[in-house]
C-alpha cells in the first residue's frame, strides 16, 4: 500500500499539482477509489483511517510541498502540535499557523458537536499545502449500529464553517432525525441561538428549565396555539449543559454563530439546548435532516440518499488508472490495483 500510494501521490502532484491533490482528497468517490485501488476491502471503515495512515507516512512535505497532522485516537489530538511543526518547515508565519490550527479544530468541532447524527468523532485527518490550502478527512463511529461516517472538506470550497460547509458526507445509514445546524435551513436557528446566549445565562437557564418535561404542569400554558396537542422532539432538554461556557460566551459577545460555537466547553448538549428552545420558544427551528450526500453499502445503487453519481466515479476510476500505468513499479503489482479497479467498476 506505501509503495503505491508513495507513487500515485507523487505523479499526482507533479502532473497536477498540490491543489489538485487537496481536491481529489476531499472528492468521496476519489477517495474511495484511491482506497480499493491500494488494496483495501470496499466498506469497511478502515479505508478512511488506512488509507489516510498510508498517506501520512508517504506524504514529504519538503518534496511534495504537502503535509499531513492528526490521525485516529490519540492521534487525532495531535493535530495542533503536529500543524506548529509543519509551519517550522514551511517557513509559516505565526499567524498562518494559528488559521490552520483553527481550520483543523473548527471542522472537527462542527462534525462533532454542530451536526449530531449519533457518531461522534475518533479520526481526524488534516491535510495542508506549503502555500496554506487544505483537505480534512474525519470519521465519526456509531459503536451501537458498528456503523461509521466519513466527512470530507476542502478549504476552497468553504465560505462558512457554520454554513453547508462539507464536500461530501458518506454513511451507509440515514437517519430520521439529525440536528443539523449547518443546513441552510438552520439560518435563522443558528442567529436565534446567539441572541438567546448574548442576553445573559441567567434568562436561558430559566427558559431552559421551563421547557424540561418534569418542570412542566401545562404544555397549554406556554405553548402556542398551533403546537398543541403536538408531539414535538424539542420537548427533550438536555440536562448536562455547560453553563460555565454561557457565561464565558456571554462575556464574549458572539457576532455570529462560528464565533459562538468556536468556544471552547460549548459541546454537542448546549447546541442543542440552544436549538430546541429557539424552535420551541421563539418559532425558529434548525434542520433535522440527515446531511449524508453519499452512501455506498447499499445507498448509491438504490438511490438512497440520491443515485450514485456514475460520471465522476468513471473520473476517479480514470484518473488512478493513469497514475497506476505511470507508476514505477513492477507489474504485477500493477495488475493487482488494474484487478482492484476493475472489481470497483463492477460494483458500482
Amino acid at each position: 500500500m506505501r509503495g503505491l500510494a508513495s507513487q500515485v501521490v507523487t505523479i499526482v502532484i507533479d502532473n497536477y499539482g498540490v491543489n489538485e491533490f487537496l481536491k481529489r482528497l476531499s472528492d468521496t468517490f476519489w477517495f474511495q477509489s484511491l482506497g480499493c485501488c491500494l488494496g483495501y476491502d470496499w466498506h469497511s471503515s478502515g479505508v478512511t483511517t488506512v488509507v489516510t495512515s498510508v498517506l501520512k507516512t508517504v506524504i514529504e512535505p519538503k518534496h511534495h510541498g504537502l503535509a499531513v497532522a492528526g490521525g485516529k485516537g490519540r492521534y487525532s489530538h495531535k493535530a495542533p502540535s503536529e500543524i506548529e511543526r509543519i509551519g517550522e518547515i514551511f517557513g509559516w508565519s505565526e499567524e498562518r499557523v494559528t488559521s490552520m490550527k483553527y481550520a483543523s479544530r473548527m471542522s472537527a468541532k462542527v462534525d462533532n458537536t454542530a451536526i449530531q447524527a449519533g457518531f461522534p468523532l475518533y479520526h481526524h485527518t488534516f491535510f495542508t499545502s506549503e502555500k496554506g490550502k487544505w483537505a480534512v478527512i474525519q470519521q465519526g463511529m456509531c459503536c451501537e449500529k458498528r456503523s461509521a461516517r466519513r466527512y470530507h472538506w476542502h478549504s476552497a470550497g468553504i465560505n462558512s464553517y457554520v454554513n453547508e460547509p462539507h464536500n461530501a458526507i458518506v454513511c451507509d445509514v440515514v437517519r430520521e432525525s439529525v440536528l443539523n445546524m449547518t443546513a441552510k435551513e438552520s439560518e435563522g436557528c443558528r442567529k436565534n441561538s446567539v441572541d438567546l446566549v448574548n442576553d445573559g445565562p441567567r434568562h436561558l437557564r430559566r427558559l431552559f428549565n421551563s421547557l424540561r418535561q418534569d418542570e412542566q404542569s401545562s404544555l397549554d400554558k406556554w405553548l402556542p396555539e398551533k403546537y398543541c396537542g403536538r408531539t414535538y422532539k424539542s420537548l427533550s432538554m438536555p440536562w448536562n449543559v455547560n453553563w460555565k461556557a454561557l457565561e464565558e460566551v456571554y462575556e464574549m459577545q458572539p457576532l455570529n454563530y462560528e464565533e459562538f460555537l468556536s468556544v471552547k466547553g460549548i459541546g454537542p448538549a448546549t447546541v442543542k439546548g440552544l436549538a430546541y428552545v429557539s424552535e420551541i420558544v421563539h418559532g425558529r427551528g434548525p434542520s433535522w435532516n440527515d446531511p449524508v450526500k453519499f452512501s455506498f453499502a447499499y445507498g448509491g445503487k438504490d438511490g438512497v440518499p440520491r443515485p450514485v453519481d456514475r460520471r465522476a466515479m468513471d473520473e476517479s476510476i480514470g484518473f488512478l488508472k493513469e497514475a497506476i500505468e505511470e507508476a514505477k513499479i513492477g507489474r504485477e503489482e500493477k495488475l493487482k490495483a488494474f484487478h482492484r479497479l476493475g472489481r470497483l467498476i463492477m460494483n458500482k
